[in-house]
């Protein structure tokens, strides 16, 4: 019995939340529109009516968010549980889950949720006010993950992460992790400067996001001892 207990105890201390959104993200997916596979919505015509409608209702719209309406005030947080295609739930489910456990690990909890909420708050905010004109509806856990990204980078800057560059012939191989991060974020930034306004990946998200996520970790641990493990994750070529 004090054997079960204990490996009870380890359980619960694991990163729960990460596992128990990935889950959430995929099941909501699973039973959308979205996914093709929910025979609820019909076909052709119905199924692209039904897509939009859902995009409306659970996404964010800039220029139905700065209104401020109770409905919109809700959207960036039901928002980031909801993924416009496969490709953009799994390449998101595969950072967090990389990136997240660790993450959710040095923060506890109770603080890595408020944390991820907030990030991914702040981040499809940011973008609403950049694009507050918009009417293209924003949806996925793109500025939640990428605050993710930020923190990882303060608290675990030496993990050992491999990863597939498309210059290098997708070869594995294996960098600290704030090579990789730094990497990450120039890249989004210059994909900011060169994005349209059209619909598109929000970039302007991401850098927000990873910036609150690395400011945040920097504020709230600067005052201890910071994590020199050397341990490994994964992460592919996909951008959340």
């Amino acid at each position: 019995m004090i054997e079960w207990w204990g490996a009870a105890r380890n359980a619960a201390k694991g990163p729960a939340v990460t596992y128990g959104v990935i889950v959430v993200c995929c099941a909501v997916f699973v039973v959308s529109p979205v996914s093709g596979l929910n025979p609820v919505y019909g076909t052709g015509d119905h199924l692209i009516e039904a897509q939009r409608a859902y995009f409306e209702r659970w996404g964010v719209i800039p220029s139905e968010l700065l209104g401020g309406s109770p409905h919109a005030l809700l959207t960036p947080l039901t928002a980031l549980f909801i993924h416009g295609s496969w490709l953009h739930l799994l390449g998101n489910m595969l950072f967090l889950y990389v990136f997240g456990a660790m993450a959710e690990e040095g923060m506890g909890q109770l603080q890595f949720a408020l944390f991820y909420a907030g990030t991914g708050y702040l981040a499809l905010l940011a973008y609403a006010a950049a694009n507050a004109d918009s009417a293209q509806t924003l949806v996925g856990a793109s500025g939640a993950i990428s605050g993710v990204l930020g923190a990882f980078l303060y608290l675990f800057p030496r993990a050992r992460v491999t990863s597939l560059f498309p210059f290098l012939l997708f070869l594995p191989l294996r960098f600290p992790a704030w090579i990789v991060l730094i990497f990450w974020f120039v890249l989004q930034w210059m994909a900011a400067r060169t994005a349209g306004n059209g619909p598109g990946v929000a970039y302007l998200a991401h850098l927000v996001g990873f910036s609150a996520g690395f400011l945040y970790a920097w504020g709230r641990f600067r005052g201890g001892t910071r994590v020199k493990t050397q341990a490994a994750a994964t992460e592919g070529e996909s951008q959340p």
